[in-house]
């Protein structure tokens, strides 16, 4: 698969450190010979972001949050003006719920708290797919990142398991309204890794033991394999596949107990 990606430009939502699963994915589709544009959400994570960006060899950086849509029409339009009006890949590694909704037991769940969680973990990949769709024109892939805790209780996921199972619903619906376009939109359920935004789950250290006591490969996933299988579905190869959400844990989904 080496350069696969060649002359094609990728557009990244979320980037956060160094430990995120944007960084790995757009590591890999560096690798694999894609343009790199990185968007970061605020003035705070710019000089971290800048200095990760700085050593994607002709990699650029912008700056958007996408809870405002006046943000992400300009961040749009400086995407376009980079790359001559066209872009071929878009990921969409962007989740957010306020810590108390989080810890709550999730009967109390506060309604402002369950806006934000799909606000900024579900409506932002339509509303970024809306913007990236004119700049498409020759097709592509839309790539977003979700969890098995829309699928099944996971303790202490609460309201992000509900925004989650809600994104996992948008990819499919998403898939339908742009593939006459030649889209593809595909969700990567990735296993427990340690990222920032994962923090925010209190019994992170209990889903990564159990995966590897119980999923099929005995370890838990590394970020780089996400990496990899979004750079599978950025390619021709994957030209087949849309609507779909590939699950990237070793296995564990598939198990019984």
């Amino acid at each position: 698969m080496a350069n696969s990606l060649q002359g094609r430009v990728a557009v990244i939502f979320g980037l956060a450190n160094k430990r995120s699963i944007a960084w790995a994915i757009a590591q890999k589709l560096h690798e694999e010979g894609a343009e790199i544009a990185i968007t970061y959400q605020n003035e705070r994570l710019r000089l971290e972001a800048e200095d990760m960006i700085q050593s994607l060899p002709g990699a650029t950086g912008f700056q958007c949050d996408v809870s405002n849509d006046d943000e992400i029409a300009e961040v749009f339009r400086q995407i376009g003006e980079r790359y001559h009006g066209k872009i071929h890949t878009l990921v969409h590694s962007v989740a957010y719920a306020p810590a108390e909704d989080l810890k709550n037991d999730f009967l109390l769940t506060s309604r402002e708290g369950f806006r934000i969680a799909h606000d900024v973990s579900v409506y932002s990949l339509v509303a970024i797919s809306r913007a990236a769709e004119p700049l498409m024109t020759e097709g592509g892939s839309i790539i977003t990142l979700t969890y098995l805790g829309a699928e099944k209780v996971m303790q202490g996921y609460n309201v992000m398991g509900v925004a989650k199972a809600a994104l996992e619903a948008t990819v499919r619906y998403l898939a339908a309204s742009l593939g006459p376009k030649a889209i593809r939109v595909n969700a990567i359920s990735a296993g427990p890794i340690r990222t920032l935004a994962a923090r925010g789950v209190g019994s992170l250290g209990d889903f990564l033991k159990v995966v590897q006591e119980r999923s099929p490969l005995k370890r838990n996933v590394d970020v780089a394999e996400v990496g990899a299988t979004a750079a599978f579905l950025a390619t021709d190869g994957a030209a087949g596949i849309t609507g779909e959400v590939i699950h990237v844990d070793c296995g564990y989904n598939v198990m019984g107990y």
